[in-house]
């Protein structure tokens, strides 16, 4: 189960840090974390996404906030605020709902004061890393099976109805992001068939059907020529 870190690696010889890595989150998979209970919850959180990913993009962060409030162990005893269309809003009930808020997010700050968020919504920030850790021979040596399996899950999860990947996660489909995550699915292991659901061949028929890579962006051109 992958779990968040606040500050960590302050002996890493490769990190620099001038405040102590204070604000630094990371995301680290721990084989044992969790119950069988908090692992279905996880599982059951990931499938709602993935069955719904076309109405809603965004992640909401429900890991992040299943940990934290979890860890705190939150329990929202302030009840909500029902206003009725065109009803009056009392003072109590303003107060009441800026409480129920305010407790709901200080759960979920950061020890060190922020709150952590997913930097979603552009489709090519993962691909090229992928390719260079691949050219250098360092893919495996950075990457675990699992982060290779986020990082096509992330994919699978932001492909377009089409078959193709916008450049960002709610974008129509482009040549240049639909390259770049087929070769990135491909180098990741994943067959002329793979994915969850045909994700590799849905994206090269899409990549097909318009033309071909030779279409792409320079940006594109330029990765895929790594």
């Amino acid at each position: 189960m992958w779990r968040i870190e606040y500050g960590k690696g302050a002996n890493d010889p490769h990190l620099f840090s001038t405040n102590n890595l204070h604000g630094r989150q990371t995301w680290k998979f721990d084989p044992n974390a969790g119950t069988p209970e908090e692992r279905a919850e996880v599982e059951a959180a990931r499938e709602n996404y993935y069955q719904n990913r076309f109405k809603i993009q965004p992640s909401s962060d429900l890991l992040w906030r299943f940990q934290m409030l979890r860890e705190r162990n939150f329990k929202q005893e302030i009840p909500p605020v029902r206003i009725g269309e065109g009803d009056d809003i009392t003072v109590y009930q303003a107060t009441a709902a800026y409480r129920r808020a305010a407790t709901f997010w200080n759960a979920l700050q950061s020890p060190h004061g922020h709150w952590p968020a997913e930097n979603s919504g552009i489709n090519f920030f993962c691909s090229p890393l992928v390719m260079t850790l691949y050219s250098m021979g360092y893919l495996n040596v950075v990457f675990s099976a699992e982060h290779k399996k986020e990082i096509l899950r992330y994919s699978y999860n932001h492909q377009n109805e089409d078959g193709g990947w916008g450049l960002h996660i709610a974008g129509p489909s482009m040549m240049f992001t639909t390259c770049l995550n087929y070769c990135m699915m491909r180098i990741l292991g994943e067959g002329t068939e793979g994915g969850r659901d045909n994700n590799c061949a849905r994206a090269r028929k899409w990549i097909l059907d318009r033309g071909g890579a030779q279409y792409s962006a320079s940006w594109g051109k330029t990765w895929m020529a790594v």
